[in-house]
């Protein structure tokens, strides 16, 4: 699997950080009716029984907001993605359809209230990622964002640059339909589901989805 390392500063600004690491072979394809049809059903539910006022205050959001705070961010202006997406589907509004691999990890992030990375394993630079804290004029293209300021952002690093961060991925290690190999880092900066029903939710949802085999997981911390 790939080494997953920490920095000094991301430690001491989130010493409770766990990192649930996902990797495994796929096959990927357009989303099919039946994983948008949990991820609209979700949706729903979402607009039904939840106030905007509530999306940042669940566990997992919350944890992941005061970790942006303690390493200079401002998560009113950059949210975590899990906040955003909640945020839409509070609205009304429905996500964006890309295809099996982005949408399960969409659906598997709203479930767990956690901020996922996806990556193709095979576009990443090197067998270790480094994660830290992004610095000031630091490039980072977000997906379908442009450049995005990640100074203040945890992200991780290949031996290339930043890859992803709880807001946004980076364009040059995004998944797509040519994907084979992916690494999943579910960054759990304060409880809400147990990492065995995440772990166990990400396994069916890869399964049932994107054909998954060769599934390996570790859970790492700091």
């Amino acid at each position: 699997m790939t080494e997953i390392k920490f920095s000094e500063k991301i430690t001491a600004a989130a010493p409770s950080l766990t990192v649930l690491q996902i990797e495994a072979d796929v096959i990927n394809r357009p989303t099919s009716d039946s994983l948008w049809s949990e991820i609209t059903a979700f949706g729903h539910t979402v607009a039904e029984t939840i106030e905007m006022s509530q999306v940042n205050k669940r566990p997992a959001i919350a944890a992941t907001r005061q970790a942006y705070k303690k390493c200079g961010k401002d998560p009113n202006r950059y949210r975590p993605s899990a906040e955003s997406m909640m945020r839409r589907l509070v609205k009304g509004m429905d996500l964006y359809r890309i295809d099996s691999l982005v949408d399960l990890v969409n659906l598997l992030s709203l479930m767990s209230g956690y901020s996922i990375g996806g990556f193709d394993r095979d576009k990443i630079d090197g067998d270790t990622l480094t994660l830290g804290i992004g610095e000031a004029d630091e490039p980072f293209e977000g997906i379908g964002r442009g450049p995005l300021n990640i100074e203040g952002l945890p992200v991780y690093r290949d031996n290339t640059g930043g890859i992803g961060t709880p807001t946004s991925d980076n364009e040059r290690t995004k998944m797509d339909l040519s994907t084979r190999h992916i690494l999943l880092l579910v960054n759990i900066y304060g409880s809400e589901m147990s990492i065995d029903d995440t772990t166990a939710l990400a396994r069916r949802l890869l399964t049932e989805y994107a054909d998954a085999t060769n599934i390996t997981t570790r859970i790492i911390r700091p």
